[in-house]
């Protein structure tokens, strides 16, 4: 769409205390002062109705069916009328009852109500919180609102622009004039506010707001429910209210369940790549497209949840999502707020799980969002040291400024309180909690004890874990975070940030890293396999096998491994058995499961053709959604996930041989898994295993299986155990080894 904005800069020449030079140059903090309805001569039982129409051909007003023409006082558009208070008054209705009879030079002719005829409607409550950053729900307030005011339908609009001098409202219906609608400062808070009755859900809008020096800034809505489809970026009038939900069973099953000691098994997607239309693959699928495909796909392959790369609105699609521009507002690219809330209510229908990427460490610098909102550093520091990234070259938010951490911590309860998400995985921590992160020595402040840690981010986490937690029980925070900072998913009465979970960022690494060795050398990388149970409990883990992993020449996760075509799947199914046994839950990035060669490209589906041309990629695809299937049926691979009580070291010290077991505890310790692996293609007979318990064993998985490709060569027996310790366990037995394998046991029911 066209649009020609119209700014009007100050007349610095005229009398800036002249309530009608401010109205016309955009300049007024308070146009309900000038405009609307006064008593300018009580003494005389008289109201003086003004409105400002500049771009109107006549005015009259309108009431008790009677239409009187105004008087045009100005030549750029001001109309006023004095009327005798007893004439307009109804006793019924408050404010005054009238309205405005319209006619343009174009010679359309409309009827309105007159927006400065209406009272502040925020409560000073609501104000207060904010200003004090505990307005938890402060999406019901800011942002544009559908509401009915003194029996008026209309729309609500508030923003927060504390070093402004004027905003207004601009949009079609106003002809993208910021001199027709100016909002009303509601004081010290900051905060401006504009009923404009009649506007309907769907209008397009923008804030016009003049900065302290005169500059205008055309800014979309902070809080905005939805914008236009980019390139385009104003924002929508949306309703986020309607929707009726049939998700009631799981979300009380959500509330009363704790996630630590359940099955986790989670499928990374990002919406825009992951299948697009066959006949224009130019076109995204729909959210509701995504709902009756991309649902029944996870449903049958067995994980638990599906993670969403951040579907809030960004208008690079090369950023993923994760520069943000509206962090309240559903990416237009795919559908509505409306078709989003069907996506999550058909996933929770078919018990699947829904998280989303979340991105408050940081937003991007285009001149329509948040940057220099009111023309000061408002939602990011002034220095830029504290306020600038350089790795990124986005804005850092204030997070020791309370009406930004609010805006943060109201976004987040947000996605959970009106799309009913039911987990959010909290991006970038590390370059939230660290001052000099990315930065060389000169270029970041310390704290004010002198130290690296950002102490107002790391309060702010700790603030927001508790809220969340607090409101909405067992919902999944899970901090992608890659050092060693002590507690990230400890209580924070114990000092910690207060997550439920955090990716093991240091096992990815290792593990990547080791089976991208040929199998001939992984014996003098031994320590990469054992390592990560050194701290495996230290934490809450997610291993993550993420969209990080495959981009920017690290290969997809099938082109990782080493060897000719038959090994590299072998490595893989190797891989994701290592994973799916290791403590911790488990997360793997779209295309991984069936073995994509090419590396992920946002702007193109994955490659879904290899499914009909090869039987490995079939065969891994049907592999892990076995995988899944054993993982959801044996309470060992879960139960205990973050307790050392659940893991036992059988044997992890045969680096000669690349080969490593251990067992796996449910609560009830008579249910338990042993776990074997080979990591070289060396098929091994009569091979000593280690056995925690004195009773016979039976294979109830195997990734060599012929099934998936594998060279099928187990025993497929009933192993008993010697009496005699060997390695670290106190039993033993012998079996066959098979190839880039790995095969788990489990207790025969006697």
């Amino acid at each position: 769409m066209s649009r020609t904005f119209i700014a009007h800069p100050p007349q610095f020449g005229l009398k800036m205390n002249s309530d009608i030079t401010r109205i016309l140059t955009c300049n007024h903090h308070d146009p309900f002062y000038y405009l609307g309805a006064h008593f300018d001569e009580p003494e005389q039982g008289m109201v003086t109705l003004r409105t400002f129409q500049p771009h109107a051909r006549s005015v009259k007003v309108v009431f008790a069916n009677v239409s009187m023409a105004m008087n045009r006082t100005h030549g750029e558009g001001l109309f006023e009328i004095s009327l005798p208070i007893d004439q307009l008054h109804n006793p019924f209705l408050d404010p005054f009852d009238y309205r405005y009879e319209i006619q343009f030079h174009s010679g359309v002719v409309i009827t309105t109500n007159d927006p400065y005829r209406f009272p502040v409607d925020l409560g000073e409550q609501d104000i207060f919180l904010f200003n004090a950053g505990r307005n938890y729900k402060l999406y019901n307030h800011l942002g544009a609102h559908l509401k009915k005011i003194c029996e008026i339908e209309g729309v609500v609009f508030r923003t927060w622009a504390p070093n402004a001098r004027a905003v207004s409202v601009i949009g079609n219906f106003n002809g993208w004039d910021g001199r027709v609608h100016p909002m009303r400062s509601l004081g010290a808070s900051g905060i401006w506010e504009l009923f404009i009755p009649q506007l309907q859900e769907n209008e397009i809008y923008k804030f016009h707001i003049r900065a302290q020096d005169g500059t205008i800034l055309l800014k979309c809505d902070p809080f905005q429910f939805f914008g236009e489809v980019r390139p385009e970026t104003g924002s929508v009038v949306k309703s986020v209210n309607g929707y009726k939900w049939n998700d009631r069973s799981w979300l009380e099953k959500r509330r009363v369940t704790p996630p630590y000691d359940r099955p986790m098994s989670v499928y990374e997607v990002h919406p825009g790549s992951w299948r697009r239309d066959p006949g224009n693959p130019e076109r995204f699928l729909t959210y509701k497209e995504l709902a009756d495909t991309l649902i029944p796909y996870v449903k049958k392959l067995g994980f638990t949840h599906i993670e969403l790369m951040p579907v809030m609105e960004h208008p690079l699609d090369e950023s993923w999502g994760y520069q943000v521009t509206a962090p309240y507002s559903i990416t237009s690219r795919y559908g509505t707020p409306e078709e989003f809330m069907y996506f999550v209510d058909m996933c929770h229908q078919n018990d699947i799980g829904v998280i989303l990427d979340w991105v408050p460490a940081h937003f991007p610098k285009d001149a329509h969002s948040l940057g220099l909102f009111d023309g000061s550093a408002l939602y990011e520091h002034e220095d830029h040291r504290r306020g600038s990234h350089p790795e990124w070259g986005t804005y850092i938010y204030n997070y020791g400024r309370n009406e930004v951490s609010n805006y943060l911590m109201a976004n987040a309860l947000f996605w959970i309180d009106k799309y009913h998400i039911d987990g959010l995985r909290v991006d970038a921590v590390a370059s939230m909690i660290y001052l000099d992160y990315a930065r060389k020595d000169g270029e970041w402040l310390p704290n004010c004890y002198g130290g690296k840690e950002n102490l107002e981010a790391i309060e702010f986490l700790r603030h927001l874990n508790v809220v969340v937690y607090d409101l909405f029980p067992n919902t999944l925070l899970i901090a992608e975070e890659s050092t060693s900072f002590y507690g990230v998913s400890k209580p924070t009465h114990h000092g910690g940030l207060g997550f439920g979970f955090k990716w093991n960022m240091g096992w990815m690494n290792d593990i990547l890293a080791y089976f991208a060795k040929d199998p001939l050398y992984r014996k003098y990388y031994h320590n990469s396999l054992t390592f990560s149970i050194m701290y495996a409990f230290s934490e809450n883990f997610t291993l993550p096998l993420s969209h990080d992993e495959v981009v920017h020449g690290k290969k997809s996760l099938i082109e990782k491994m080493p060897g000719d075509i038959w090994q590299k799947f072998a490595n893989l199914r190797l891989l994701l058995l290592t994973m799916w046994m290791h403590p911790g839950k488990k997360l793997l990035f779209m295309g991984g499961e069936f073995g994509q060669w090419s590396e992920w490209y946002c702007k193109q589906s994955l490659d879904w053709h290899l499914l009909e041309e090869n039987d490995l990629h079939r065969q891994l695809q049907g592999y892990v959604g076995e995988l899944n299937a054993l993982y959801r049926t044996h309470p060992a691979m879960w139960e205990l996930d973050f307790d050392g009580e659940g893991f036992r070291w059988l044997d992890l010290e045969d680096r000669n041989n690349s080969i490593i077991s251990f067992a796996r505890f449910a609560k009830n310790r008579k249910d338990h898994l042993v776990s074997v692996f080979n990591y070289t293609p060396q098929v091994f007979t009569f091979y000593k295993v280690g056995l925690p318990g004195n009773c016979r064993y039976e294979q109830v998985f195997c990734s060599d299986d012929g099934k998936y490709g594998g060279s099928d060569v187990s025993d497929k027996t009933i192993y008993s155990p010697l009496n005699e310790p060997f390695a670290q366990a106190p039993y033993h037995t012998s079996m066959t080894i098979p190839p880039l394998a790995g095969i788990i046991l489990r207790p025969v029911e006697e």
